[in-house]
């Protein structure tokens, strides 16, 4: 029989991602802050809970897929959390893109009652975490990873193990740092085309089979073109991602001076009120630097 699963947080990402857990045959134990965000995955025939402490309690294996450090460490560590509900050889799965060195903190404390830790962020978006497609960066010691990989695997179709707990959170800093790079870089561009009078759609056909083509310019630029930044993954989640990086850059004695500015040109962006925004939406503040009205 299949191993019961506790999954804690159903946003963008998180909801698609225990859907497809249920439709590959795992028994499902949910929460959410807003529990009305449960009620799909329950007529799909998960059993939701009342805190992650329940979820723990009721699991062998528990996922956490929220926004960002602070939440982690409340949902895991705070009050009613999964450390008070976790059986002794349970194991803690954590999704969410964090900072490592909290990650590795989350970790010491949960071995103190036995209960063994990864992290497993990862990318992709909306649409990977809906198609079961998302590449997952995975942290922790071996023989765990090897027994978490298949549920991972009904999740992602990339699924790598990058060494010891909290190398996952510093592949998927990386993996952030150049995802923003490439949004920038193809924002500038685009708006370049844009005010010399050519036709974005042309210039997209001439350069994605060369050396610019990329995800990255596939996934966005026909996104950017219709002016749809429905989130497939927010702005603010990108600029938490880009802070964390800077952290870690720093405690590391890694300069990241490209990272630091675009940091800057998003938080500028998200100021303006798009945060809730898909992280293409950088496209209209270059938009407004050239002095094109959106």
């Amino acid at each position: 029989m299949s191993k019961t699963i506790g999954f804690i947080g159903l946003g963008i990402m998180g909801k698609p991602m225990a859907r497809n857990l249920i439709n590959a045959g795992y028994p499902l134990v949910v929460y959410n802050r807003t529990a009305s965000k449960a009620e799909e995955l329950v007529a799909m025939g998960a059993r939701q809970a009342n805190s992650p402490q329940a979820v723990a309690q009721d699991s062998e294996i528990i996922i956490t897929m929220v926004s960002d450090s602070p939440e982690v460490e409340q949902v895991i560590l705070g009050s009613s959390g999964v450390i008070f509900g976790a059986k002794p050889g349970s194991i803690v799965v954590d999704m969410s893109s964090i900072s490592p060195i909290v990650t590795q903190r989350i970790a010491a404390e949960l071995a103190k009652k036995n209960v063994a830790m990864l992290d497993a962020p990862v990318s992709g978006g909306e649409i990977g975490a809906v198609q079961g497609t998302l590449s997952i960066m995975a942290g922790g010691d071996e023989a765990i990873f090897n027994e978490v990989k298949p549920v991972l695997e009904t999740m992602g179709k990339s699924v790598v193990r990058v060494g010891s707990v909290g190398a996952g959170g510093v592949a998927k800093l990386s993996n952030q740092i150049i995802v923003a790079a490439a949004l920038q870089g193809i924002s500038e561009a685009l708006v370049l085309a844009q005010k010399a009078g050519v036709d974005l759609s042309l210039v997209y056909e001439a350069i994605k089979g060369g050396m610019a083509g990329g995800r990255t310019l596939d996934m966005k630029t026909p996104k950017i073109m219709a002016r749809n930044f429905d989130p497939g993954f927010k702005i603010d989640l990108h600029i938490k991602d880009l802070k964390n990086a800077l952290q870690a850059g720093k405690a590391l004695g890694v300069p990241l001076p490209t990272t630091g500015l675009i940091h800057e040109l998003f938080s500028a962006c998200s100021a303006q009120g798009n945060g809730q925004k898909d992280h293409s939406v950088v496209f209209t503040l270059i938009e407004q630097m050239a002095g094109i009205a959106g």
